[in-house]
């Protein structure tokens, strides 16, 4: 008897029930690459992207036509964006003696965001002819580090390095977006004072709001007896957020600061105000809401990776001038965050300097450009290349780091890219979600 596979036809492949077969697969898979990526150290974002591709790759094969995700993949980069702030900010404790550790994760974010942009928003300025400001706002996404691939992947190294990075890539993306509205304000304000003034007053204001909404949520959240509630909690901040956004605020900033109230409660109610806080109530809020947000950054991550890699266009490499502006792009961030860890750094800088992917942010942001200012001259191309290889890069730096881990064990007095002494990692069971 003949099985006909009807169901790798067009019309099935795009049926309802086709695509929920489909978007079932796809969680399925990503949950067996996130269990790859913490066996063999490889992210599990380049695995996605990979699926993406296979999967464009197969529609094609149908005859069918290909629709249009680019909609979809904006909405998906904003929802992803907020849970993996906010997945990393829950992350965070905020405690004296990792004062020091927090301020040197700050100014490395900020350091290597600024000469960064500085430095590529040159290249871009001879890439697709612009002025400064416009190579700037191009340069911008290129120069945040992704926390969407960076905080999944740290789980195999040691504490301090981990929380490094979380810090850092969460800074990274708070002040890269910062800077990116800021520039597209700054297009215009009609004087840098104007400008100045607006920014100071924006922030300023984001803060005021961020900590009174955070407060008002606790209170409110403490109050609601019914089970129905965690979901409820993401749907305000999503609200937060976009509302947040609309009256040109820095609304990540509003995601972030309720994380780090939530998660560091016990600093941010101190003597007469502990008596508001309901701590048996808020422990088991704070663990079923961080194993939701986990859960749902997963979900959240793992249909935007794979979308984006089925809107690549594989053709758009063919361009001799994407690979020399992409090696050049890649050449600043590595070699300002190599500069910035031997000198300021100094000792232990490896596998930190290989730990720059670029990713969810980059194109988040980048879809993001206003209509009026974007260049149609710019390769995507460039996005491609730079994340693959940003990406890769990591992945054989985590590799070499963990197989070297294993082999010699110990504390060394200094570790730079050449180096054979690793510290001795402590044993986790976290996944790669």
């Amino acid at each position: 008897m003949m099985v006909h596979l009807t169901f790798l036809s067009a019309p099935a492949l795009f049926s309802s029930n086709g695509l929920v077969m489909t978007g079932a697969l796809i969680v399925i898979i990503s949950y067996f690459f996130n269990l790859i990526a913490t066996r063999y150290s490889v992210p599990s974002v380049l695995l996605l992207i990979l699926l993406g591709m296979v999967l464009h790759g197969a529609v094609s094969a149908t005859g069918a036509k290909t629709p249009d995700l680019i909609p979809i993949l904006e909405i998906l980069g904003i929802i992803g964006l907020i849970f993996i702030v906010l997945e990393a900010s829950l992350d965070l404790e905020l405690t004296g003696e990792k004062r020091k550790l927090i301020s040197r994760a700050f100014f490395a974010a900020l350091l290597n965001l600024l000469l960064s942009t500085l430095l590529i928003a040159l290249v871009m300025t001879l890439y697709i002819d612009v002025d400064l400001t416009t190579g700037l706002l191009y340069a911008v996404p290129l120069s945040i580090m992704s926390s969407a691939i960076i905080i999944p992947s740290v789980s195999t190294l040691g504490t301090e390095k981990k929380e490094f990075m979380v810090y850092e890539s969460t800074f990274s993306d708070i002040l890269g977006i910062m800077l990116f509205y800021f520039l597209i304000s700054s297009l215009e304000a009609d004087s840098f004072k104007q400008m100045s003034l607006a920014a100071l007053l924006n922030l300023t204001l984001t803060v005021a709001v961020s900590v009174a909404t955070s407060y008002f949520l606790i209170f409110l959240f403490q109050k609601i007896r019914t089970e129905l509630k965690l979901f409820l909690l993401i749907a305000v901040l999503i609200l937060l957020y976009s509302l947040s956004k609309m009256l040109h605020l820095s609304s990540l900033l509003i995601i972030l600061v309720f994380g780090l109230i939530l998660s560091n409660r016990h600093l941010f109610f101190p003597g007469r105000m502990r008596k508001y806080l309901k701590e048996d109530q808020m422990s088991v809020i704070f663990k079923n809401f961080k194993m939701i947000t986990l859960e749902s950054s997963f979900v959240v991550r793992t249909f935007f990776f794979v979308i984006f890699g089925f809107t690549i266009l594989l053709a758009s490499l063919l361009d001799l001038k994407v690979w020399i502006v992409s090696i050049l792009i890649l050449g600043i961030l590595y070699g300002i965050r190599y500069a910035y860890f031997r000198l300021i750094i100094r000792k232990d800088i490896f596998p930190d300097v290989w730990m720059s992917p670029r990713g969810l942010i980059t194109i988040l942001l980048f879809y993001s450009i206003p209509e009026d200012l974007v260049v149609e001259r710019f390769n995507t191309g460039i996005l491609l290349l730079v994340i693959l290889a940003s990406s890769i890069a990591m992945a054989v730096a985590l590799i070499k780091y963990r197989n070297l881990s294993k082999l010699l064990p110990g504390e060394p007095e200094e570790l730079t890219p050449g180096t054979a002494e690793l510290p001795d990692l402590p044993e986790t069971d976290r996944s790669n979600t």
